[in-house]
């Protein structure tokens, strides 16, 4: 019988590399923690010829409240940016970012995740945001983001080195993805390698954003006949925890033909609902269609001049008023 596939080999082989037979180098308390600031024992490795040195960033009690890898900051499970999993599985961010509470926060999950357990519960997950995730998930290992960095020197025309230089020698891309911020990638939030994914998922799903800014609602179809506007309400904040309820403007629930219109004040948050609902959204059990409104139609500017209706109105004035001067003269 063959052996069982790891679920996870595709978020931590792409970090370790593809030689199963590595050397590490350990150093205890290195370093701190890139999330609580914490000190932590330090893994140093080499992933395979021709690529840059790996070494672990964040603390194994970080890694297991928000299951990711501890070196690249990707789901294990999924291969995914945490932003992607916690969007599509509706999962809210617990964990404090301040640095008064984030210390006290890691301290107080160390001693709830014994061994390999992890804090992160997605059971009550929706099926759609699951389905959405298996789609994205990356199967097979990644090994080009082992790759040395970029020469910094030969950006600037003065690296001396040539073929002997440890570092990439091309020119960086000056784009939103080569700014990405530790915190930011591991708390799930303006992440552009994240924004990126979902946006080209929506867009696959039909729910490419339209050209008119103006349109912030979105169109839900095939509604449970038991759906009523306040559950359809409560649904739509319950698998947007990143949303607050001011910035949903109104929900307009048509009982009769069983599809509802949600209207938000913003934008970019209708754009994250769409991203989030692009294999559809649950409501009472039932998966409903989620769809991009229309724009209004424009209202024709009046060039034209005086319509008739006005003057015949203003004919008729004009006859009463004749009408009325020639009684008081008689």
């Amino acid at each position: 019988m063959p052996p069982k596939a790891d679920i996870n080999k595709a978020g931590w082989e792409q970090s370790l590399g593809d030689n199963p037979f590595i050397r590490m180098s350990k150093q205890e308390y290195g370093r701190s923690c890139g999330t609580c600031a914490r000190p932590f024992t330090v893994f140093r490795w080499n992933p395979g010829s021709g690529a840059r040195f790996k070494t672990t960033v964040i603390c194994q009690t970080c890694a297991k409240i928000k299951n990711v890898c501890q070196t690249c900051l990707l789901d294990l499970e999924y291969g995914l940016p945490t932003q992607v999993r916690d969007t599509a599985l509706g999962l809210q961010n617990e964990a404090p970012t301040s640095d008064i509470n984030r210390e006290y926060y890691a301290q107080n999950m160390e001693g709830k995740l014994d061994g390999n357990k992890s804090g992160l519960d997605s059971g009550r997950a929706a099926s759609a945001g699951k389905e959405m995730l298996k789609q994205l998930a990356r199967t097979d290992p990644y090994y080009k983001r082992n790759r040395p960095h970029v020469c910094s020197f030969f950006a600037k025309g003065e690296c001396k080195r040539g073929s002997e230089c440890p570092y990439r020698h091309e020119i960086p891309a000056d784009n939103e993805l080569a700014h990405q911020n530790m915190q930011d990638r591991y708390h799930g939030r303006n992440d552009p390698v994240a924004r990126k994914i979902m946006a080209g998922h929506a867009e696959a799903q039909g729910l490419k954003p339209p050209d008119d800014v103006s349109v912030t609602s979105l169109f839900l179809s095939s509604l449970p006949v038991t759906s009523t506007e306040m559950s359809i309400r409560t649904q739509v904040l319950q698998s947007l925890p990143s949303i607050q309820a001011t910035q949903l403007k109104s929900i307009v629930h048509v009982e009769k033909t069983r599809c509802a219109f949600v209207n938000f004040r913003e934008r970019t948050v209708a754009e994250t609902a769409a991203q989030a609902w692009a294999n559809g959204l649950e409501i009472d059990g039932e998966r409903v269609t989620v769809k991009w409104g229309r724009s209004r139609p424009k209202q024709p500017a009046n060039t034209a001049g005086p319509s008739a209706n006005s003057i015949a109105s203003a004919a008729a004035l004009v006859r009463s008023t004749n009408s009325v001067l020639s009684a008081k003269i008689d």
